[in-house]
């Protein structure tokens, strides 16, 4: 075949293509018509008549309300498909949906704009996606991890073998061995992170909630994110509330401590109606240091009016200790803890009395140092009453720390009265009002103009000076 064929055999092929297409669908044209055949297209020779058809009946009422139902029942099944489609997690981008899955416990995976592309997407497997810049990248960042896993794997040979040398031989004695395997398990700790720090698969299931906790890589990714506006917020929180030195004299939050009463998240600070807190709330403690540990929770009212002192006291609303929690279990609901070895004073509700100010409940979650089990019949003697508790006081009591904090507030409201009553807590008659503090000062003498025109001769002029401030009104 020479070149000039080569050349046209595809224009030839081409057309060939397009002219059986063209046959393909003017040889169909009559067949998907729906109007009548017009009278010039009938042919001169043709002696049939064709006998006009009967006219179709029309539909009675009750095939009319057959076809109703069935359209009606297509539309409701059309409606309940979209609808499924849009509350999928994975795909959805509709706010009201997004709402919903948030209010049922399974939110939306990663951002909406990810959504929206996996939702128009061919669902290609992420390290397939067919972008050759991605994929050169990708490649870079395989050596890259390839190079930091020989790193890691040299360190673990030199802990491995300082482990295995006795200390009489290292330099320094003992003490020199400990310091060096500490600070060769510090570095290990580094690389462990640094070799999935770049791998995209690593920070997608980061993004959709998929990481598993229990990996140091997603507790630096989770303690970054956290290092961000939610600190932030928390430590504004303990500024402006006073909570340091009001409940400890010092304070720095290491956990993530959120707060949910049914199902609600709460806002650092935020003022919750008192029917809310009926109910025991729910915490997600994220720490973000390897293994399990032993925790204790607290939850504090910061500002109990005290009439007699004419000052405020403090009172315990909840005590639990030994509760287990680890990176990979965050979630600690108050009331699901076991009566007899970790409950040691139940739950009493948030509430405020009339004309007093808002109260600030601090919950507070203190981890045992070194595992250590408290004895929870030694807490329940000390701090059944729940008044006059102290935090401070039992942090050093007890082998505690205070690791992180979430903090809410309480005002009189339409439903505080009943909450008490169904409580068992005395005081919903009772009115707390502000005290009038009278100046110490004599009355003012009227001055110059004041003074030269109070007189009843200028009468008439007391309407002008009835905005001047200090001036008797009454005359």
């Amino acid at each position: 075949m020479s070149s000039c064929q080569r050349v046209a055999r595809p224009l030839i092929q081409s057309i060939h293509q397009n002219a059986l297409l063209l046959q393909t669908s003017t040889s169909f044209v009559r067949s998907f018509s729906k109007t009548s055949v017009r009278h010039d297209d009938v042919t001169p020779d043709s002696t049939t008549s064709a006998t006009p058809t009967p006219p179709t009946p029309p539909p009675s009422s009750s095939a009319k309300s057959i076809n109703q139902l069935d359209a009606a029942a297509a539309a409701e099944a059309t409606k309940l498909r979209m609808q499924e489609r849009l509350l999928d997690p994975n795909t959805t981008t509709a706010h009201w949906a997004e709402r919903k899955l948030m209010r049922t416990g399974t939110p939306p995976v990663g951002s909406r704009r990810r959504r929206a592309a996996l939702r128009s997407s061919q669902n290609v497997p992420f390290e397939q996606l067919p972008y050759q810049c991605f994929q050169e990248a990708r490649k870079i960042l395989q050596e890259d991890r390839q190079e930091k896993l020989q790193d890691l794997a040299r360190e673990l040979a030199k802990i491995k073998r300082l482990e295995e040398t006795p200390a009489d031989q290292v330099p320094g004695g003992q003490r020199k061995k400990d310091l060096r395997l500490k600070s060769l398990r510090k570095y290990v700790e580094e690389l462990k992170i640094l070799v999935d720090i770049n791998d995209p698969i690593v920070k997608r299931r980061f993004e959709d909630g998929l990481g598993d906790m229990n990996k140091p890589i997603y507790r630096h990714l989770a303690e970054k994110k956290w290092r961000g506006l939610p600190y932030r917020i928390i430590t504004q929180r303990i500024e402006q509330l006073h909570i340091v030195p009001d409940v400890l004299p010092k304070f720095e939050p290491v956990a993530d401590v959120e707060l949910y009463f049914r199902r609600k998240k709460v806002e650092p600070g935020e003022i919750l109606d008192s029917r809310v807190s009926e109910v025991s709330p729910r915490l997600k403690v994220q720490v973000f240091n390897a293994g399990e540990r032993l925790v204790s929770v607290a939850v504090v009212d910061l500002d109990v009016p005290n009439a007699e002192t004419d000052s405020f006291d403090r009172r315990c609303h909840y005590l639990a200790a030994n509760i287990p929690i680890s990176p990979n279990q965050p979630s600690l609901p108050l009331g699901k803890v076991n009566k007899e070895t970790q409950l040691a004073v139940p739950w009493l509700p948030a509430f405020s009395q009339m004309g007093a100010p808002y109260h600030r409940l601090a919950v507070f979650v203190l981890e045992q140092k070194d595992g250590a089990t408290l004895d929870i019949t030694k807490l329940r003697e000390l701090y059944s009453g729940r008044d006059g508790f102290s935090l401070k006081s039992y942090q050093d009591k007890f082998p505690l720390k205070a690791v992180g904090v979430n903090i809410f507030r309480t005002v009189w409201d339409e439903g505080t009265a009943a909450v008490m009553e169904r409580a068992g807590v005395p005081g919903a008659d009772v009115q707390f009002k502000h005290k009038r503090v009278y100046s110490l000062k004599p009355p003012r003498k009227a001055r110059g103009w004041e003074a030269k025109r109070s007189k009843p001769k200028y009468k008439s002029l007391w309407k002008y000076s009835r905005r001047i401030h200090g001036l008797n009104r009454r005359r």
